[in-house]
């Protein structure tokens, strides 16, 4: 009997066909990487030798000995708002954190220097000084015009380093410059650059007169560097951080400082005061668009106060009885050129009544120089 058997010796499913596969090709795989794979680790690896570095470059001594000088005198501040909440039938109080900014040590009594906008809306303020002790600050005066503000610490005179204070009359584009501030809150951060523009015009607040004279850098400034201090290449104080100008809130290469020798009239008057109430010349400006009719440059006299130090010092008010304009036209002040009222104010806050200043005039076109002895602004 024949038999008839038509089965294959060897047979398997696809699946296990397909698992024998996979196996082969992971097989030759592995085959193809254990050379690689032996050679990736090293037992025997150790550090490396330190090279030697050798010493710092001369700019980069400088740089750092600048900000071990200047650090001192530079603060962080932290501002509260008051706010209440009825808690269980009572009415609680409660600080709300409003913001940070950076400031700096005007003198061993304590008074710290920073931009108005830095405490506005609060009311509770912290400084905290570069050894990190802290100390609550209690407000002196400020100017909303200026951007600046003077706020006082009970700190012990040997805790406190005053800022050196330099000019910013002679400045020149392209000056190496250094800020200090708390960007973010990271405190005492050190960013240079160099001045990239003079006499600038920004607005401190949407009501207040414009800020001339302003200092342009390219040095990061963010937010947290608002009242901290800009420096020259000596270390001394040129100007103070106060704006930024970005379309996303963070540096762009473009800040803004307000001038130190705005800065140096304007501290003096609110400690005294604390608030920028200059001497008065006795005078009244007319509206601009007078100057601008007449196409003079300067500040149109309108009137004089009798008995004022201007109308002693012969300073005539705008005679409009005929068809011609005539007027005294102040075109500077104590040498620094005027186009509006809150020059007036920028020059004679660094003086004091009694003293006298002097001012260029033009009377029917021909200049002439008169002296004024101020009065009030105590």
């Amino acid at each position: 009997m024949v038999r008839n058997d038509s089965r294959p010796l060897l047979s398997c499913s696809p699946w296990a066909l397909l698992v024998l596969l996979l196996a082969l090709a992971a097989w030759f795989a592995w085959r193809l990487a254990a050379p690689l794979v032996r050679g990736l680790h090293d037992e025997e690896a150790r550090p490396r030798m330190v090279v030697a570095r050798g010493d710092l470059a001369e700019d980069e001594k400088a740089t750092i000995e600048l900000f071990r000088g200047a650090s001192p005198a530079v603060v962080h501040i932290t501002t509260w708002d008051k706010r209440y909440a009825l808690d269980r039938f009572r009415l609680r109080a409660l600080d709300v954190p409003q913001g940070t900014g950076s400031g700096f040590v005007w003198d061993d009594r304590g008074y710290i220097v920073t931009n108005a906008h830095v405490l506005a809306n609060a009311t509770r303020y912290l400084v905290t000084l570069d050894d990190r002790t802290e100390y609550e600050a209690y407000p002196v005066g400020y100017d909303a015009d200026f951007d600046v503000a003077v706020v006082k610490i009970d700190a012990p005179r040997g805790k406190l380093t005053a800022i050196p204070v330099g000019s910013s009359s002679g400045l020149l584009v392209g000056q190496k410059v250094f800020a200090i501030g708390n960007p973010f809150g990271l405190d005492h951060t050190l960013t240079t650059g160099i001045i990239s523009g003079l006499e600038r015009e920004i607005q401190a607040t949407p009501r207040g007169e414009p800020i001339r004279g302003v200092i342009q850098t390219d040095a990061a400034i963010n937010p947290g560097n608002s009242g901290g201090p800009l420096l020259d290449s000596a270390g001394r104080l040129i100007g103070m951080n106060t704006a930024i100008y970005s379309p996303s809130g963070v540096s762009a290469g473009v800040g803004f400082a307000v001038p130190v020798d705005t800065i140096n009239k304007v501290v003096p008057a609110l400690i005294r005061t604390g608030a920028v109430e200059p001497p008065r010349m006795g005078v009244v400006i007319a509206p601009d668009q007078v100057a601008r009719a007449l196409r003079v440059r300067g500040l149109v006299v309108e009137s004089v106060q009798p008995g004022s130090g201007a109308a002693r010092a012969g300073l005539r008010s705008m005679d409009i009885s005929t068809d011609e304009i005539r007027a005294d036209v102040i075109t500077a002040i104590a040498g620094e050129p005027v186009e509006s009222s809150a020059d007036i104010k920028r020059i004679l806050s660094g003086f004091r009544s009694g003293e006298t200043v002097k001012l260029d005039v033009l009377r029917d076109g021909v200049p002439i120089a008169v002296e004024v002895t101020l009065q009030g602004g105590e």
